[in-house]
């Protein structure tokens, strides 16, 4: 136990460190300033048992921090002074927010006499990030007071539980620090008599010994849901939709996912943003090719659900949306937490569930609960997929022109197995859910599908990959150079991250837009090519970089991966030409008889 009594601040700060470690947390990310002095330093006493890690810009930390929280399923802290340097965390703590991940914002203030004064670098910190924090408050003044110091400790532990509870996501304590920030001798030291008793008391441990506080776990062996799988049995017409997701435990997600699909016989359709295509050993009727396939209008008609059970978020496809809105089937949204997944506002139920919990379900009257045999309707999903995913790879397999499409399709057969690979919103997202072939590879797909946007992409993926397997982040040029001060953290990253970059000089999603045929305006606000030379980008921050010329040539550099350093794989690819292969070729892989 590592607790400095030369200042209040120095005790107070040293609680929240001593606290947080007992609690679970691994990674705390320092990002530099004076008024947070006091938990930086204590913090940084607590290495090595605390991974302490000091990035220079917040949004950076933040999104490294968000990262690392993904990756490893608990809180990542990080810490900033005050002033602007809190507000710099607000995308990452939508982001939280967004896709329900778990962050511990501490900003340090000044005191209430020296707000309100043009006292210097003095904002106001109070519910600096509005409505997106689980929970948010400003801590007391540091006070030797044994009670006060009780408060500390019981307040930190709140905020620890709620980034796990109900739903994980950010929250933020603001901390107010008077003079000294340093752990200077105070002038008039602490009172003899009340140090003796604190010591005393933290030397005992008796401070700490209700800390971590272990969570409970719920009796899942009947559940009030159970007699929907009477009802969906008796469906012959269902769909299982395997939305957005990043679980911690893939395969037991996926194997649950695959347990309930088997046992309705109804086909999932899987997002490329879930690990369920990596999966494909598991569960034999995965379509990959749904978006494809519904461009087919009569066809969608024919596969039109009674029943449509959602795990998780809707799927990236528009083609997908559009036909579910035009269907009326019963639908069910299988989610643990609070949140409204159906942007739809169908016919739709939120069991508040996990699917892992689902799946332990017991069927009240002791039979087997199982199809034997496959449904005409599954028949027709299943010959729909083998026909279109196998025009998918006649077309591509051969194909010897960088088409931004085609890196997707061939990292899904090309990375070694169990790779985390971060993948960049706008096309890269739309690359994955079109193109990204089943396998049996175990790769593990991370995003920010919270929000969509592009910050931080560049500094998640590398607090993904940090002391993680070799990683590997798929990205357009506009979302890496809206981050490229995440470079900056290469001195501090342990691991290796390969970048994938589509360099198409521009926004290629907005050449698939009606607004595309607007010129101008179209290429100067829209497409906003920077034109930027990446090798020598990469040479300011020290970055391996290597120019892309053929796909064999990507292929090698992608198995066996290296294990250690950044470096950026880039692919020039022509962006007008690619949207124009789009919207010629889509609509020809739907060749097909029912």
């Amino acid at each position: 136990m590592t607790i400095d009594f030369r200042n209040i601040n120095s005790v107070w700060a040293s609680i929240f460190a001593e606290t947080l470690k007992r609690l679970g947390l691994a990674c705390v990310v320092i990002c530099p300033g004076s008024r947070s002095t006091p938990l930086a330093i204590a913090f940084a006493r607590q290495s090595p048992s605390l991974e302490v890690i000091s990035i220079l810009d917040e949004r950076s930390a933040a999104f490294f921090a968000l990262g690392r929280a993904k990756a490893t399923g608990r809180p990542a802290a990080i810490v900033c002074t005050s002033g602007t340097a809190g507000a710099n965390f607000y995308p990452a703590v939508i982001e939280a927010k967004e896709s329900c991940v778990p962050l511990l914002l501490l900003t340090a203030d000044r005191p209430p006499e020296l707000r309100n004064c043009h006292s210097g670098q003095t904002v106001d910190q109070l519910k600096l990030y509005g409505t997106y924090p689980n929970w948010q408050a400003e801590l007391a003044i540091p006070s030797p007071d044994m009670a006060m110091l009780a408060y500390l400790r019981q307040t930190i532990i709140h905020a620890w539980e709620k980034t796990l509870h109900p739903v994980p996501g950010a929250v933020h304590l603001n901390v107010p620090l008077r003079d000294p920030l340093a752990p200077l001798q105070e002038v008039e030291p602490l009172h003899a008599a009340s140090l003796q008793f604190l010591q005393s008391q933290f030397q005992s441990e008796r401070f700490f010994t209700h800390v971590p506080i272990q969570r409970l776990t719920s009796d899942t062996t009947h559940h009030p849901y159970s007699f929907l799988l009477n009802e969906w049995l008796n469906s012959s017409q269902g769909i299982i939709i395997a939305g957005v997701a990043q679980p911690q435990k893939p395969r037991e997600y996926c194997h649950a996912i695959a347990h309930l699909s088997q046992t309705l016989k109804f086909p999932v359709l899987a997002e490329g943003l879930s690990p369920v295509r990596n999966h494909a050993d598991f569960n034999p009727n995965i379509i990959s090719t749904y978006d494809l396939i519904l461009r087919d209008r009569s066809l969608a008609k024919q596969l039109a659900p009674e029943v449509v059970i959602q795990i998780g978020e809707m799927p990236t496809s528009k083609e997908l949306r559009n036909w579910l809105t035009d269907t009326l089937g019963q639908k069910w949204v299988v989610d643990p937490s609070d949140r409204n997944l159906d942007p739809l506002h169908g016919r739709t139920t939120h069991l508040r569930v996990s699917i892992e919990e689902l799946g332990r379900w017991s069927a009240p009257s002791g039979r087997e609960w199982k199809k034997l045999e496959n449904s005409p309707y599954l028949e027709l999903w299943l010959t729909a997929e083998a026909k279109v995913r196998a025009n998918v790879n006649q077309t591509l397999a051969p194909m010897e022109e960088l088409f931004e499409g085609k890196t997707a399709w061939l990292l899904s057969q090309t990375l070694p197995s169990k790779t985390p690979i971060f993948i960049a919103n706008s096309m890269p997202v739309r690359d994955v859910e079109f193109f990204w072939q089943p396998n049996s590879l175990g790769l593990q797909p991370f995003f920010n599908r919270g929000a969509n946007g592009i910050d931080g992409t560049l500094s998640t993926a590398l607090g993904i990959a940090h002391r993680h397997q070799s990683s590997v982040m798929l990205t357009g040029d506009l979302a890496l150079l809206h981050d490229t001060n995440g470079f900056l953290i290469r001195n501090k990253f342990v691991g290796h991250l390969t970048i994938v970059l589509i360099n198409n000089n521009g926004g290629g999603i907005f050449e698939m837009l009606p607004v595309a045929q607007f010129e101008p305006p179209f290429e100067e606000f829209f497409a906003t090519p920077q034109d930027i030379d990446f090798a020598q980008l990469c040479a300011t921050y020290s970055i391996e970089h290597e120019l892309i010329s053929s796909w064999k040539q990507l292929q090698d550099k992608l198995n066996p991966l290296p294990t250690q350093g950044i470096r950026v794989l880039e692919l020039r690819t022509n962006r007008k030409a690619d949207a124009k292969w789009r919207k010629e070729n889509l609509g020809k892989f739907i060749v097909f008889e029912a």
